[in-house]
């Protein structure tokens, strides 16, 4: 029997992050030009929160909203899955599945080191069915 994969086999690392002073504006466009839905937000060096595609979204949807006035420290959920790299990735999609999040921040040392997100499982998912499951 296969031991069940670390995180580290299926984050994905050096994240792109963004510092909690810039604008909705500047979040958006990381986002789009890096393809990503899930940004971890920075203050002094340290995570602050995380902000998604959906808060964007949420945030745009209301009338007289400036996308380039809000920062992104104002509307960030602090909410926050941490979990570290050695952490079973069956754990770890457990644990979202049952908060209902779309990523997991994975710190090491009180550092950043990588993020897990739903499209993470899906490729992990996909990877232990080809190898477990192949005809």
């Amino acid at each position: 029997m296969k031991a069940i994969p670390k995180l580290t086999k299926y984050m994905t690392t050096a994240p792109f992050a963004i510092n909690f002073e810039a604008t909705l504006t500047e979040a958006m466009e990381v986002m789009e030009k890096q393809r990503i839905r899930h940004l971890p937000v920075m203050k002094n060096g340290q995570v602050f929160g995380l902000i998604s595609d959906r808060d964007l979204k949420s945030v745009f949807a209301f009338a007289g909203a400036n996308p380039k006035e809000l920062h992104v420290g104002d509307i960030c959920t602090d909410h926050l899955f941490v979990t570290k790299p050695e952490a079973l990735i069956s754990e770890v999609a457990s644990e979202m599945a049952l908060r209902k999040m779309g990523s997991a921040i994975v710190m090491d040392n009180g550092k950043l080191v990588g993020i897990f997100t739903a499209t993470d499982a899906m490729k992990a998912l996909s990877d232990i069915c080809e190898s477990r499951f192949h005809s």
